[in-house]
């Protein structure tokens, strides 16, 4: 029997500026801004350009911060401000990722079993859902429209007197760093009967679903997606080129996401080329071609993982996952040539272990997973969606809090399920253990007195802290490599296998 960590750990600042990730960002983001407009002939949108941007100011405290002072012995800690940006930011992306995950498991996902159904596309699909979020949310509603009757009818109900409930999160990333748009749908394991009005009266628990299934609720997904894109005119039958988006010239971010689509590049000395990558033996396949999964016609849906009721930290640990940030920066290094290498969480069937990247490419497949504003990438859909009237009935409720001489006692926990917005120290002590509210000094409360965001204030308490004062510079752009060094690499090219 394992025994539980009870070490809590002191809150120390991830200081980004050290990192592999920024200081390959900060050396090359300008250079690689002219090497767009060059080979594209038109600039990168300018919500992408601002994501960079914040990414490149996020935890620096030359930038602003919040000053945290003990009530005891007044030691000081500065926490710096955050970009809370969606692309590619690791630590915005884990801080997402841990709020996602307790938001839903204690307000929105019910008591209940519950499966996740990943829905995956062929490569043309995915930049079609990418570039065009009309078709990426009507191909969703596809999706649970499907295994929502899937559930309907296990239960022996109809659309008039059932519903289900499901939470989607659009993941928008592959694990070689490529924009590969798929759906995680975590469905209440099951079908909830309606009265007359539309109230839940029953839930109707359902079986395990098998192989033939799983593939019977894929063919229909396809089905009907097929027909939607065809009557959209994305998709011609009878034709040599049956799969057909148009990109407009001046659409330099859908350029880049098509190539990162398939693996390839859009810009520089790569242009056209696939990444390369690493290889080693290896006897284990990671895949998914195993258990509850079908596969047809590049589609896969896979629906092998599923909680009890009762298991909601195994829950919380499963939304976490699939909420994850798009690059691990433990897995990022660069070796004596200066080029970068990414290793992947599990070796490939083939054996590959890790792809070869320059600093250009790096910087291309970033750029493409910046998503879209305006587009949401949690969805929540049937009883769990905030417009049906009886969602409350369905929805975890917090505790009732305990009155003491007429004044309310809340505990932590009941903070946090009260306030659907966890607060920053309350999240660091669920997810990592760390206690941020106690110093590291004296064991005193700690407590916010300021934000500091003047430039000279900002400066003058740094340089009495002995830190540094000024931002990290943003290295130059510099010109296109020498041809030796294209020659060079293109020989390089040949002796790796190119990505399947």
């Amino acid at each position: 029997m394992s025994v539980p960590n009870t070490q809590t750990y002191h809150y120390q600042r991830h200081e980004p500026e050290k990192t592999t990730l920024y200081k390959l960002i900060q050396a090359n983001w300008l250079t690689f801004q002219n090497q767009v407009e060059q080979d594209l002939g038109y600039p990168l949108p300018d919500f992408v350009i601002k994501e960079f941007e914040e990414y490149l100011r996020c935890g620096i405290l030359a930038h602003g911060f919040l000053r945290a002072q003990c009530t005891s012995c007044h030691h000081e800690m500065l926490v710096a401000f955050s970009c809370k940006k969606r692309g590619f930011c690791p630590s915005c992306g884990a801080r997402r990722m841990s709020v996602t995950a307790a938001h839903l498991v204690d307000h929105v996902l019910p008591h209940k079993n519950i499966r996740q159904w990943v829905l995956t596309f062929p490569v043309p699909i995915r930049l079609c859902l990418a570039v065009r979020p009309k078709v990426m949310a009507r191909a969703l509603d596809i999706a649970h429209l499907v295994i929502g009757q899937y559930y309907r009818k296990k239960a022996g109900l109809t659309a008039n007197n059932s519903k289900s409930g499901a939470v989607t999160l659009i993941q928008r990333f592959g694990g070689s760093l490529n924009l590969n748009i798929h759906f995680h749908q975590l469905f209440v394991d099951g079908c909830y009967e309606l009265n007359e009005q539309n109230q839940p009266i029953d839930f109707w628990v359902a079986s395990p679903p098998t192989v033939k299934e799983i593939e019977e609720v894929l063919t229909k997904i396809i089905t009907k997606l097929t027909k939607y894109l065809e009557r959209q005119k994305i998709i011609i039958r009878d034709s040599e080129d049956g799969f057909q988006i148009p990109i407009p010239d001046e659409d330099t971010l859908s350029k880049l996401q098509a190539t990162s689509v398939t693996y390839r590049f859009a810009t520089g000395k790569s242009k056209g080329k696939k990444a390369m990558v690493l290889k080693s033996v290896t006897d284990n396949d990671h895949n998914a071609t195993k258990g509850l999964v079908a596969k047809n016609s590049g589609f896969s849906l896979h629906a092998g993982v599923a909680t009890k009721a009762h298991e909601r930290d195994r829950l919380e640990k499963v939304c976490r996952y699939i909420a994850r940030p798009a690059v691990a920066e433990e897995r990022l290094s660069t070796n004596d040539q200066g080029d970068v290498i990414y290793r992947f969480k599990k070796p490939w069937d083939d054996g590959t272990t890790a792809m070869k990247l320059t600093p250009m490419e790096l910087m291309e497949r970033l750029v493409a997973l910046v998503p879209r504003p305006r587009v949401h990438l949690t969805r929540f859909h049937g009883v769990l969606a905030p417009h049906y009237k009886h969602r409350k009935q369905i929805i975890p409720k917090p505790p009732e809090l305990k009155i003491v001489q007429d004044q309310e006692i809340i505990e932590p926990k009941q903070l946090e399920l009260k306030k659907k917005n966890i607060p920053w120290a309350r999240l660091l002590a669920r997810v990592f253990n760390i206690d941020v509210e106690t110093c590291s000094k004296c064991g005193g409360r700690m407590k916010i007195i300021a934000a500091i965001e003047d430039p000279k204030v900002i400066r003058k308490i740094l340089e009495h802290m002995g830190l540094d004062a000024k931002p990290p510079p943003l290295q130059p752009a510099r010109g296109p490599p020498s041809l030796e060094s294209h020659f060079a690499d293109d020989f390089l090219q040949q002796h790796f296998e190119d990505f399947q």
